[in-house]
C-alpha cells in the first residue's frame, strides 16, 4: 500500500529538517513525500534540498493559504492512502506508517487515526498534553470533535468522492473536511490508541485566544454548511474535557 505524505511549509527553516528526517526514517517501503512550500524567504528550500532524501516532489510558489497548499499536494499525490505532516511535526517512531498501512490494508479501512502529543516548541521531547482522538465519533461532529489531523490517514479515493479542502476557511478547513466525509457515518474507520504524531505548540490552531475564537466560528460555519445541527454553546462544551488532556498525558 503506497502512502503519500504531504507537508506544507512556509518559512519553516527552524523545524522542517526534523519533519523531513521523521519521514525519511520510516520503515514502510512505499512512501511518497510531497513538500509544498509557499515561496519561503528563509532557508527552508535549501534545507529541503539538503535533507529531503525521501522527498518525491517539491513545489515552491505563492499560495492562498494553508488549505490551498494542501490541495496542491493532493493534486500531486498518487498514493493509496494520504496523510498530512506539518512542517513542525514528527512521527512518534520509525514504524508509524508501516503500522498504518498494515492495519488499513488488512481491515479494508477508509480511514485510520491515532492520537497526537503536543510538545514544547523549544524542547520537543517534553510532552505538554495528549490529543486523544478516540473522543471523535461522527455523531460528535456537532460538538466540534475531530481526530487529530496529522494523525489521520484517508484513502485517496475519499477526496475524489467528497472533494478537497475548502479554501475560504482560514483555520478549520480540516474540521470541515472531516465533517463532510464522516457525517452520515458511512466510512469504515478505526482509532488506534497510541500517539502517532508529536506536534510542536505555536501553530495556527494553538496560537492564542484570537485563533480559538476564529476556530470556533469556523467550526460552527462548517457544521451549517454540511447541514449538521449545532450551536456555539454545544461547540464550546468540549473545552472542559480538553483540559483533562493536560492532566492525563
Amino acid at each position: 500500500m503506497k502512502i503519500s505524505i504531504i507537508t506544507v511549509a512556509f518559512n519553516a527553516a527552524h523545524t522542517i529538517a526534523d519533519t523531513l528526517e521523521s519521514v525519511a526514517v520510516q520503515t514502510h517501503p512505499d512512501i511518497e513525500h510531497i513538500v509544498v512550500d509557499g515561496a519561503s524567504t528563509d532557508s527552508t528550500l535549501e534545507i529541503v534540498e539538503r535533507h529531503g532524501k525521501r522527498v518525491a516532489r517539491l513545489v515552491s510558489e505563492p499560495d492562498q493559504g494553508i488549505y490551498d497548499a494542501m490541495n496542491k499536494g493532493l493534486g500531486l499525490a498518487t498514493g493509496d492512502v494520504i496523510g498530512f505532516l506539518n512542517a513542525d511535526d514528527v512521527y512518534a517512531d520509525n514504524e508509524v506508517l508501516e503500522r498504518v498501512s498494515a492495519i488499513m490494508e488488512k481491515q479494508k479501512l477508509d480511514a485510520l487515526f491515532g492520537d497526537a502529543e503536543f510538545v514544547n516548541q523549544a524542547r520537543p521531547n517534553q510532552p505538554l498534553r495528549r490529543y486523544r482522538s478516540n473522543r471523535f465519533h461522527p455523531e460528535r461532529i456537532a460538538w466540534g470533535w475531530m481526530p487529530a489531523h496529522p494523525a489521520l490517514f484517508l484513502k485517496r479515493d475519499l477526496y475524489e468522492r467528497f472533494g478537497t479542502f475548502r479554501t475560504h476557511y482560514r483555520i478549520a478547513g480540516d474540521f470541515e473536511l472531516v465533517a463532510r466525509m464522516f457525517h452520515g457515518n458511512t466510512l469504515a474507520y478505526r482509532h488506534i490508541p497510541e500517539v502517532l504524531v508529536r506536534m510542536r505548540t505555536g501553530g495556527i490552531s494553538t496560537g492564542g485566544w484570537r485563533n480559538t475564537l476564529l476556530l470556533n466560528r469556523e467550526v460552527l460555519q462548517a457544521c451549517r454548511e454540511n447541514h449538521i445541527p449545532t450551536n456555539l454553546l454545544k461547540i464550546l462544551s468540549k473545552y472542559p474535557s480538553k483540559l483533562l488532556e493536560f492532566l492525563y498525558r
